[in-house]
């Protein structure tokens, strides 16, 4: 079994040089690292985690802390993230925080037994656990924004946007809103988003807010069946569209030959539902990547500034919306 020392021997560095590289120290230069990295690849060289652990005081894991792992949005996203630490050695420990503070507060309390040297994580709503701030840890937020940290998510404002213009086009001037949470910034950038695009061209016949597990209240079927002349649904993410889609269904209505659907997200579902669900797709593939580099720079030492890196987003136009 190749060590490091035969990595050091093949390249013709020295073995603290090749820990480095293996590591991702900033003072090996690309040229080495690559020399490095092919090497270790060639004789097929593999860390022993647990030494280096003792060794250096790292495990080489992070923590990933999600909100609900049955919506497809979110698996979509931990795949993305796994892949991407994988590539770079590093060992993903998730957790579904079940959409309440309880759960992230039990994971959080998890990981760091576990000796996590970093995290990435979704909130759930928006007060900080109290466990986090003894967690001193690296920290990398995605999908939903929080002042003070570094945070990856899509520009969900111009996906509301893009939604509105669609609407317009299709000739849709009056519209129901089944906006995600108030609390969660991601659900109502989405929202201001597409109701002060068009001010004077788009009229919110109602609005009302349900979670983003799809899961529809009295108000929501109440609005839905009444529909007080919206010829439009606009849905806060593709679950809430589905679920609304479905109940209309079971009530007789059709879309989107009665009422027209939009969501938000490009969940795997929204291309094999029926009808095909317009929405704005976001690139989780990026994101995730992005996420995982960014938490492995402040791992290293690297400091990074902490504000939102925002990913542009797109428009989907498949089945659910008709031109009236």
């Amino acid at each position: 079994m190749a060590t490091i020392k035969h990595v050091a021997a093949k390249v013709g560095v020295s073995v603290a040089t090749v820990s480095n590289a293996l590591n991702g120290k900033r003072n090996v230069g690309s040229a080495v690292r690559r020399k490095v990295l092919s090497a270790a690849k060639e004789l097929g060289y593999r860390p022993h985690r647990a030494a280096q652990a003792m060794r250096t005081g790292r495990t080489s894991a992070i923590g990933l802390v999600l909100p609900d792992l049955t919506n497809p949005f979110f698996s979509q996203l931990a795949q993305a993230i796994e892949n991407r630490a994988r590539r770079l050695g590093l060992l993903v420990c998730l957790v579904d925080s079940e959409n309440c503070a309880q759960g992230e507060t039990e994971g959080f309390k998890l990981l760091a037994q576990h000796g996590v040297d970093g995290l990435i994580w979704c909130p759930v709503g928006a007060r900080l656990p109290p466990l986090l701030r003894e967690l001193q840890r690296p920290i990398v937020l995605i999908d939903r924004p929080r002042p003070g940290f570094a945070v990856i998510h899509s520009n969900n404002y111009m996906g509301g946007r893009l939604l509105a213009k669609h609407a317009l086009q299709k000739g849709h001037s009056r519209v129901g809103l089944l906006s995600g949470p108030r609390v969660l910034a991601s659900a109502q950038q989405r929202r201001n988003g597409f109701v002060t695009a068009f001010p004077l061209g788009i009229e919110i016949a109602w609005e009302v807010r349900v979670g983003f597990d799809g899961l529809l209240s009295r108000d929501a079927r109440d609005a839905l069946l009444r529909r007080r002349g919206a010829t439009l649904i606009v849905a806060g993410n593709d679950l809430i569209a589905i679920g609304a889609a479905r109940f209309l269904a079971d009530q007789g209505i059709s879309v989107p030959e009665e009422v027209s659907i939009m969501g938000f997200d490009d969940i795997s579902w929204a291309n094999i539902v029926t009808p095909r669900l317009t929405t704005i797709a976001q690139p989780l593939v990026s994101m995730g990547e992005r996420a995982v580099e960014v938490l492995q720079l402040q791992m290293s030492g690297t400091t990074v500034e902490r504000r939102p890196m925002i990913f542009d987003v797109s428009l989907i136009e498949r089945d659910s919306v008709k031109s009236i």
